[in-house]
């Protein structure tokens, strides 16, 4: 197996970006799908108490997977850990929709989210592995593209699957795609992985699964399925303690930590991670919830329902680009997150006045007030955190955020479904009228089938349960503006700034997770710079090279480097590679560098003389010298590490296709 990838042809790269998309976009959907099928799914295999673990159980596993999925990439290969993911997620998609119980729905949830964990993680890699670092921003603003798609689309989706066909579907519908993800992959992904043996921490990863799951079910069954005082509740909420505790002890000793300790010691980190816990619980809660609301109270279809919650998270990724867009233009932030927190706060409070008789429009502001104030929020923390930290924990502080993001969707619906299956029997106890069966009032369709004088009640019991859910959720929000006011004006770095506006940044604020490797991150953040650059930087780089070549000259140089069957030797065919042209109109300019003693010539294959390797180490060095002036506000501590992953980058804008001009343009202006 190879440690990187070869050059691949583009009819292969747009295969294998179309598979990775399209497997992305199946998890990214999965986070959200549910939400409009909820009620529909309690109505037909019961348990109201486990409601929020549907979600919770998807979300945990995501999140435990991402911590791993990376590293075993590195040690196993990505594209053998791409397919298993592929796979865990098709498992878990069908047990999904053949589930008879509440409980079957959930385990098979979080197979699903293992398979979604790896599924997002490995994608990210793949592309680089196969897209030039110098088209990648382009790919990067793609994959953000696609979270918002999923975002907008999951709800809808997910109810016209409910209203069209069956809740079941709404899982079933992965099958056939990811069927064609596993075929495409299987073909056309090419077998990397790491040169040096990472080290996985996995007592660390184990800790904080068990203190997220222990914390998370505390939350879940206290007041639920256990009296809050009970031995059950108290066990686990020490052991859950206990486990954190050890986590922070481990971390401080393990040798590749997943969240590094030394990170909270800076209060802008501190600060943004804690924003970033409560934008999640905040955002999620909102979407899990509100279709119970619309079903039950307003009769609105599942489909209707995923309609009707467009002002949320339609506002939410308006707020979301235009703060980005500012951010990148400006570089000032602390505003957002302040005003964010007041809107979130306010969006909850509004929320928890809907009633059965709240007009649906009044219903619609509410959510879009929640929706602008998680979208003013949700660029900062990454910006912030990549502005501040040092390269070495680039790729840990990044994803530390990105994780505390997720955990805090997972407690947030936790939070919020404890809080409702709790109130919900109490308010419909009195509320449901004599001679009316009570299993009729826990279906989204008994409810609606009702005569008006009996359904009302039943709605307004829902309203009320509803009512304390947002309501409780307010101080989240406040706690939240508090955290926005300790958090610093620092200035932002051009490239944090510049992966702040665009697509790109979608992906950020809609859980596509970071790497944890720092030379990933960059590679990511330099991608943004060059396509911000607007032209090809080839042409400038070679003009203050002093190199004595001219552009189709050094186009060929760069192509023999690349290769064929072995790095540094290359066939008139290879040369030419996607291009279609015969491969004798190379000859030419091949033959005048050989008589210039920058290439050799032997049975037809192309390779460096000494003269020849210098002019590329030169051009190289010419590169890296540009990336430097773009990251002139890098002021790095661990200057060698920057330094050899600066030279590596620069060496793959070259090596991974990186052409001065089109290729074809400089192979015959050479001629």
């Amino acid at each position: 197996m190879e440690t990187e990838a070869g050059p691949v042809s583009k009819s292969t790269r747009n295969a294998v970006v179309i598979a990775i998309m399209l497997g992305m976009l199946l998890a990214a959907l999965d986070q959200t799908i549910v939400s409009t099928a909820l009620p529909t799914i309690v109505s037909d295999l019961g348990g109201t108490n486990h409601l929020s673990w549907v979600v919770t159980a998807y979300l945990l596993a995501e999140t435990i997977m991402t911590a791993l999925v990376g590293k075993f990439g590195d040690l196993f290969g990505r594209k053998p850990v791409f397919l298993i993911s592929v796979v865990l997620f098709l498992a878990g998609s069908a047990l999904c929709g053949m589930a008879d119980s509440m409980l079957w729905l959930v385990g098979s949830r979080a197979i699903q989210g293992l398979g979604a964990g790896g599924l997002m993680v490995t994608a990210m890699a793949v592309i680089a592995d196969v897209v030039p670092l110098s088209e990648r921003g382009k790919y990067q603003g793609f994959m953000g593209s696609v979270f918002g798609v999923a975002t907008v689309g999951g709800p809808l989706l997910g109810g016209l699957f409910v209203d069209q066909l069956s809740w079941r579907w709404a899982f079933y519908v992965n099958i056939p795609l990811g069927i064609l993800v596993l075929v495409v992959a299987t073909i056309a992904l090419p077998s990397v992985k790491a040169a040096i043996k990472p080290a996985i921490d996995y007592l660390g990863i184990l800790l904080i699964a068990l203190a997220a799951t222990g914390l998370t079910l505390v939350t879940t069954w206290g007041g639920n399925e256990y009296d809050w005082t009970s031995t059950t509740i108290i066990a686990m909420t020490i052991g859950s303690l206990i486990a954190l505790v050890l986590f922070v002890m481990v971390e401080n000793r393990a040798a590749e930590p997943l969240l590094p300790m030394r990170l909270f010691k800076s209060r802008v980190f501190t600060v943004s991670a804690i924003l970033s816990f409560i934008i999640g619980f905040a955002m999620l809660g909102g979407v899990t919830f509100l279709p119970t609301y619309l079903q039950y109270v307003h009769g609105a279809s599942a489909t209707d329902s995923g309609l009707q919650m467009l002002p949320l998270v339609v506002g939410l990724l308006l707020a979301s680009v235009l703060v980005g867009n500012i951010i990148s233009k400006t570089g000032r932030y602390r505003i957002f997150p302040i005003l964010g927190t007041i809107l979130i706060g306010a969006g909850l409070f509004l929320l928890s006045l809907m009633d059965n008789q709240t007009p649906y429009l009044t219903s619609a502001a509410y959510m879009l007030v929640l929706g602008i104030g998680v979208g003013l929020c949700m660029p900062v923390p990454t910006v912030v955190v990549q502005s501040t930290v040092d390269y070495s924990d680039l790729g840990v502080a990044t994803s530390g955020v990105s994780f505390l993001r997720t955990m805090g969707s997972s407690f947030g619906v936790a939070v919020f479904g404890s809080i409702y299956a709790t109130q919900l029997p109490e308010k419909l106890a009195g509320a449901i009228p004599a001679g009316v069966d009570p299993r009729v009032a826990s279906t989204v369709e008994g409810v609606r089938a009702l005569p008006d004088a009996l359904r009302d009640p039943i709605t307004a019991a829902y309203a009320d349960a509803l009512h304390v859910v947002f309501l409780t959720a307010v101080p989240v929000a406040a706690l939240g503006l508090l955290v926005a006011l300790l958090l610093k004006e620092v200035p932002l770095r051009d490239t944090a700034r510049m992966s702040a506006g665009g697509n790109a940044s979608i992906g950020e604020g809609f859980a596509a997770p970071a790497s944890f490797d720092s030379e990933h991150e960059l590679q990511k953040l330099v991608a943004v710079v060059v396509q911000n650059h607007k032209r090809n930087p080839g042409p400038e780089v070679l003009a203050s090279s002093g190199i004595p070549l001219n552009i189709a000259q050094m186009w060929m140089i760069m192509q023999v480097f690349r290769g064929g069957a072995e790095r540094g030797s290359a066939t008139l065919q290879e040369i030419g590679g996607d291009l279609k042209v015969p491969p004798g109109v190379f000859e030419p300019m091949a033959s005048q560098l050989v008589a210039h003693g920058y290439l050799s010539e032997t049975l037809g294959h192309y390779r460096f003389t000494t003269t020849g390797l210098e002019m590329f180490q030169r051009f190289v060095g010419a590169y890296r010298v540009w990336l430097l002036g773009k990251l002139e506000d890098w002021e790095m501590e661990d200057t060698a590490d920057f330094s050899a992953a600066i030279d590596r980058i620069a060496e793959q804008m070259i090596d991974r296709g990186q052409s001065l001009t089109t290729g074809k343009h400089a192979a015959l202006t050479g001629v």
